[in-house]
């Protein structure tokens, strides 16, 4: 069910990354704050069981908030708790098998690419979606210029959608939505220490209602 009564808007959406490090109320509490286009789960080197725990309890939030679940790295886990997609580092050949595999049933996404080749090369493929940026390195205010140039050329050239990593400051997410790409992730912006996950969802909403440009059609 779909909790959200409102059309997603006709731009750069948010995705929310959240690693097990986040207490799962935090994530909740972000869900609650406005539009979140999905979720991706990293398992951020947490064991099996412990990451299972975790993404079992943020998921059946996430579905009631109408919000799509990734899960990054761990196909079992992603099946266990029926997530709605998987997310793979890098490889084309891992990007080729989980989309063999996966792709009838969920979403297939893929990060990794550090060049437009790399990112050609990954596309090939058609996964759902290409992620420009690492998890967890997302420390500075602003986002790596790299993945901001990639994510403008590729928005340009390309109909697979892509995500782009913000920095740690919230009002990033207006210097990645001017590039024209879909998405943009953000997760120490959201989870960092002393933030108000809910608030700052909001915020950033506010903030690409006013800055981002809308898309066409």
């Amino acid at each position: 069910m779909n909790m959200n009564p409102n059309t997603p808007p006709n731009r750069c959406r948010i995705v929310l990354i959240a690693p097990p490090s986040v207490p799962p109320q935090d994530v909740e509490a972000a869900l609650a704050g406005g539009d979140v286009a999905s979720l991706i789960l990293p398992a951020e080197g947490a064991d099996e069981v412990s990451f299972q725990a975790f993404a079992e309890k943020v998921a059946a939030a996430a579905r009631e908030a109408g919000v799509a679940v990734v899960v990054a790295g761990d196909t079992r886990v992603a099946g266990r708790i029926h997530a709605d997609g998987i997310h793979v580092e890098g490889k084309k050949a891992d990007l080729a098998e989980a989309v063999e595999h996966y792709q009838e049933r969920m979403m297939v996404g893929v990060g990794g690419a550090k060049t437009r080749d790399d990112a050609l090369e990954l596309g090939e493929e058609r996964p759902d979606y290409i992620f420009f940026g690492r998890f967890g390195y997302d420390n500075k205010p602003d986002p790596h210029s790299r993945n901001l140039s990639l994510g403008q050329w590729w928005a340009e050239m390309i109909e697979i959608p892509c995500i782009v990593m913000a920095g740690s400051d919230l009002a990033s997410v207006g210097v990645v939505a001017a590039t024209g790409v879909e998405f943009v992730a953000l997760s120490s912006a959201v989870f960092g220490e002393g933030i108000d996950p809910r608030e700052a969802v909001a915020r950033a909403n506010a903030l690409l209602d006013e800055t981002a440009p809308h898309f066409e059609g």
